[in-house]
């Protein structure tokens, strides 16, 4: 495309986006302003998409890290002809537009992301990029390249200084994830001032040392965009490409400056920017003509681009039938019922994280999509199928992943992941570095990702290790997120049942909650127990007893604590009903009746978790109580942590006896 043309559409990107922010009078002007002739280029000549099917599976993927310039995505989705009205940008950060402040996933045609906090879109992509990799290896077979697509992304300095790019970055490079290419706008402002005053480092060196392929240009230079992302395609190295650009690009009196960031021009800058840049300035939301008439050719060029994938896809089916069928398999992500079924376990005592790595054995095989790894703890976490092989340089068909000691990254590349589809990814840490994952973890909730984490060392119960590695605030304040369902069972059958509830949950992440201790497996007929499907109501009657005077509320390893103590209180003539409650949204997704018939009103209720007692109030009647803990664990044997903090059967019988006093 000749220069002419591609000016005129940085042009149009700049009228729309100026003039979205100032009629919001709220917003980010600077950047759009600035980085429109680096995504002119890039979206004109060498985005693979189709605006009429955004959501086909070969397209690039295109992430607007810096979130916060949003109105240059939005402009582009307009002018390249995407189901985005140009009401919807008179209408930026309105209320029910599809113009948000921040682009959201699922909310507009052609974002693929949720880009809010800086450092996470570019990480996402970083999953992407790995997704790709992956499904390639998996089942591309000569030149029936079924999966070959890339994966762009224009960062800011902010996702660079964010502690998350480092992480995410880093495994790129390691992993060279080749078809990852990051335009980075180059503009050293941020809110505060000039980035000298907090930030010094040499990015492009930063990345090399990294393993990337590393590049600067002036960003305001079309030729050298152009050959420069030319480059970046030839390269076996993900792509660092430092666009040096001017912020508020155009803007007499703010150009180069903070003001531009994050507030309008205001009316009178926005004129006089506008005949700086040759825009009518008594024009507003004004698109070049010859721009507006190139929609026809952007809706042929994405048909024809899918159509040729199509055409691979047909020619892929007719020669390799059977890797065909596993691939449609990944990309509808269809679970079958034999895929899902989870073996169960004779009674006896296993710790739930090793019942959860006996599951894994049995699940990846039959499901190709399912895609693991673990934050430099695989043999605690015991998320490695014996079936599989790690994924590596050498070795990219494999389904484990090596994260590293990156939990943060670790989530986001798992939302990247689940993102691009094909793929279900899981991966495991202990639960008290969900703290380092949190802000992953929350835009999974908010997209509704089909991701899942094996959160081992699940309490007190991991014992030596002491109160820097015990989880205590962790799980009630996980409870408090939306969308995210958490799952800690209480022997091995329920940690079977866990997976199934996780892979078949397609809305939003699961958490599951696994110990590093045994627990008992019971024979549940013998015993007089109810079997372990209940578990799929979140709690359900595990023990009950006729003319029962309290229940006894209990989670994962607790449980074995709640059951001991009705023995001794039957011993003592007392009868109580003893409740397993795994999942506590779960459990509040049910219906009133049920709810009711597991709690009744009428009961006198107790609660027994080795954790913040925070969320638990809701579920105790009028005068129940609760046995939790409200403070930091302690070293020690796990049993002697235990019974140091007054967690025992004993304790727990006294107090249901105490309860029924008062």
């Amino acid at each position: 495309m000749n220069k002419k043309l591609l000016t005129k559409i940085a042009t149009s990107i700049r009228s729309l986006s100026m003039d979205g922010v100032q009629a919001a009078n709220s917003g980010h002007p600077g950047l759009p302003l600035g980085m429109a002739d680096v995504a002119a280029v890039l979206w004109a000549e060498f985005l693979k998409h189709n605006p009429k099917n955004p959501t086909w599976f070969d397209r690039d993927r295109f992430i607007l890290s810096a979130g916060h310039g949003s109105m240059l995505h939005y402009s582009l989705l307009h002018l390249f002809g995407y189901d985005l009205p140009l009401q919807e940008l008179k209408d930026f950060r309105q209320w029910k537009s599809k113009t948000p402040g921040h682009p959201e996933y699922h909310l507009t045609a052609g974002i693929e992301t949720t880009t809010g906090p800086l450092g996470q879109g570019i990480s996402n992509g970083v999953g992407m990029a790995l997704a790709e990799k992956s499904l390639a290896a998996r089942y591309n077979r000569g030149t029936s390249k079924v999966v070959n697509h890339y994966t762009y992304i224009i960062a800011s300095d902010g996702d660079l200084e964010e502690g998350i790019s480092h992480e995410s970055c880093s495994f790129a490079g390691h992993n060279q994830l080749e078809k990852l290419i990051v335009l980075y706008d180059d503009n050293s402002i941020s809110i505060d001032g000039d980035t000298a005053l907090s930030f010094s480092e040499d990015i492009p060196k930063r990345f090399a040392a990294y393993g990337w392929h590393c590049q600067q240009i002036d960003g305001h230079d079309i030729d050298a965009i152009r050959s420069a992302i030319k480059e970046a395609k030839k390269s076996d190295k993900p792509s660092l490409i430092a666009c040096r650009t001017l912020i508020g690009y155009g803007s007499p009196n703010k150009q180069g400056k903070a003001s531009a960031h994050g507030a309008p021009l205001g009316p009178d800058e926005v004129r006089l920017t506008k005949e700086n840049l040759g825009i009518p300035p008594d024009e507003f939301f004004y698109i070049h003509p010859e721009v507006e008439e190139l929609k026809s050719k952007w809706h042929a060029d994405g048909l024809a681009q899918e159509s040729k994938w199509k055409q691979r896809m047909a020619k892929f089916r007719e020669k390799y039938s059977k890797e065909a069928l596993a691939f449609r398999k990944c990309l509808n992500l269809q679970l079958s019922k034999s895929a899902l079924k989870t073996p169960s376990f004779k009674a006896g005592k296993l710790a739930t994280r090793s019942a959860s790595g006996a599951v894994l054995d049995h699940l990846a095989p039959r499901i190709p999509a399912l895609i693991g790894g673990s934050a430099d703890l695989t043999p605690s976490n015991n998320t490695f199928p014996k079936s599989e092989s790690a994924f590596g340089v050498e070795n990219p068909e494999g389904r484990y992943i090596h994260y590293g000691v990156r939990e943060h990254g670790m989530g986001a590349i798992m939302n990247g992941m689940a993102l691009h589809g094909g793929v279900i990814p899981y991966a495991g840490t202990f639960f008290v570095f969900s703290d380092y994952m949190r802000p992953s973890v929350r835009l999974a909730a908010l997209m509704g990702l089909r991701v899942i984490y094996v959160w081992t060392h699940d309490s007190i119960g991991l014992g030596e290790d002491g109160p820097t590695h015990q989880p205590i605030e962790q799980l009630a304040s996980l409870r408090c997120m939306p969308n995210l369902s958490l799952i800690r069972p209480m022997d091995a059958n329920e940690a079977s049942l866990a997976w199934q509830m996780a892979l078949e949950r397609e809305g939003g992440p699961t958490g599951l909650l696994l110990t590093r201790q045994k627990l008992p497996i019971y024979d549940r007929k013998k015993e007089g127990l109810n079997g372990a499907e209940g578990a799929r109501k979140g709690g359900y009657i595990l023990s009950d007893a006729k003319n029962y005077q309290a229940v006894i509320i209990s989670s994962g390893s607790e449980v074995e604590i709640a059951l001991d103590a009705k023995k001794i209180l039957e011993d003592q003539s007392v009868a109580v009903r003893v409740v397993s409650m795994p999942s506590t949204d779960v459990f509040d997704q049910q219906t009133k009746a049920y709810r009711e018939k597991v709690l009744p009103s009428a009961s006198k209720r107790l609660v027994v978790e080795a954790g913040a007692t925070l969320t638990w109030h809701k579920y105790l009647g009028e005068d129940g109580e609760i046995m939790g803990l409200d403070h930091f664990g302690a070293s020690g044997p796990y049993e002697k942590v235990y019974k140091g903090f007054g967690l025992t059967a004993g304790k727990v019988a006294n107090r249901v006896k105490r309860m029924l006093k008062s």
